[in-house]
C-alpha cells in the first residue's frame, strides 16, 4: 500500500524498542538506572562546585554547566522513554516530537561546544600557565558559554523551522526511540534536499569544528606535560583531564549505552516489530 501525501500530522510513532513483553521490565530497569545515575552524578558535581569556593576556578564553572547541560540533555529523551515503556503507548504528538527535536539540537550541541572550551581551559592551563589568569577571565569565561547557547539555538531553530516546511506522508513510525531529525526526514513525502543539504553541512561545522579544537588542544597538552621534568609536575597536570574524562562519561555515556540497546533489540534486516 502506497503512503498517502498529508500536510499536517497529528502524532507519530516511536518503534525504536522491542515489544517483547518480557523485555519491558529490563528496559525499563536499564533506562531508568542510567537516568538516574547520570542526573545525580551530575547534580553532585553541580552541588560540590557551587558549595566550595575553592572550585569557584573557570574550569569548575564550565565543568558545572556541561553537568547542568547534560542532565538537559537526558531528560528530553529517556523520561518519554520510560513513560511509553510503562504504558506501552509509544505515539508522541507532532508537536512534542518537533519540541525533542529542537531541545535534543540545542543540549547536544551545547554539549560538544562545552569540551570544546574545556579542552582550551586546559590547554590554556598547561601550555600558558603564565596567562591563564589573564586569558580564562570570568568575562572570557562567560562570554564563551553565551556563545555557544546561541550556536545551540539559531542552530536547532534553523533546522526546526525548515522542518515545520514539510509535508509528511500517512506512515510515520520513526524506528528509533526519540524522534531523531534524520528519521524524521525520512518520512517526509515533500522534497527534502535543503533540509539534508543544511544538516549535513551544519553538522560537520559543528562537529568537525569542535572535535579538531578538543584534538588539538590535548595533542598539545600531552606534548607539554611529557616535557615536563619532574614526575610530581607531570601528576598535577594529568588529574584535571581525569575530571574533563569523567564529565565526558557523564555526557556520552547514556547516548551510547542507549544506542547500543537499540542496536541490540532491533530487528534484523530493518524490519519493523510486528504491531
Amino acid at each position: 500500500m502506497e503512503s498517502e501525501n498529508q500536510t499536517g500530522v497529528s502524532e507519530f510513532l516511536l518503534l525504536g524498542l522491542s515489544e517483547d513483553p518480557d523485555l519491558q521490565p529490563l528496559l525499563f530497569g536499564l533506562f531508568l538506572s542510567r537516568y538516574l545515575v547520570t542526573v545525580l552524578g551530575n547534580l553532585l558535581i553541580i552541588l560540590a562546585v557551587s558549595s566550595d569556593s575553592h572550585l569557584h576556578t573557570p574550569m569548575h564553572f564550565l565543568l558545572s554547566h556541561l553537568s547542568f547541560v547534560d542532565i538537559c540533555f537526558t531528560s528530553i529523551i529517556v523520561p518519554k522513554i520510560l513513560v511509553n515503556i510503562q504504558t506501552g503507548n509509544k505515539v508522541i504528538t507532532d508537536a512534542g516530537c518537533l519540541t525533542q527535536v529542537y531541545f535534543f539540537m540545542v543540549f547536544i550541541c551545547m554539549d560538544h561546544l562545552l569540551l570544546t572550551i574545556m579542552a582550551y581551559d586546559r590547554y590554556v592551563a598547561i601550555c600558558h600557565p603564565l596567562y591563564y589568569a589573564i586569558i580564562m577571565n570570568p568575562r572570557l569565561c562567560g562570554l564563551m558559554i553565551l556563545c555557544s547557547l546561541f550556536i545551540s539555538v539559531m542552530n536547532a531553530l534553523l533546522h526546526s523551522l525548515m522542518v515545520l516546511h514539510l509535508s509528511f506522508c500517512t506512515d510515520l513510525k520513526i524506528p528509533h526511540f526519540f524522534c531523531e531529525l534524520a528519521q524524521i526526514l525520512r518520512l517526509a513525502c515533500s522534497d527534502t534536499l535543503i533540509n539534508d543539504i543544511l544538516m549535513y553541512l551544519v553538522t560537520s561545522l559543528l562537529g568537525v569544528g569542535p572535535l579538531s579544537g578538543i584534538i588539538f588542544s590535548y595533542t598539545h597538552i600531552v606534548s607539554s606535560s611529557l616535557r615536563i621534568p619532574s614526575i610530581g609536575g607531570k601528576y598535577k597536570a594529568f588529574p584535571p583531564l581525569g575530571l574533563t574524562c569523567l564529565s565526558f562519561s557523564y555526557s556520552m555515556g547514556p547516548v551510547l549505552e542507549f544506542t547500543l540497546v537499540l542496536q541490540l533489540l532491533s530487528p534484523p534486516g530493518g524490519e519493523q516489530w510486528p504491531q
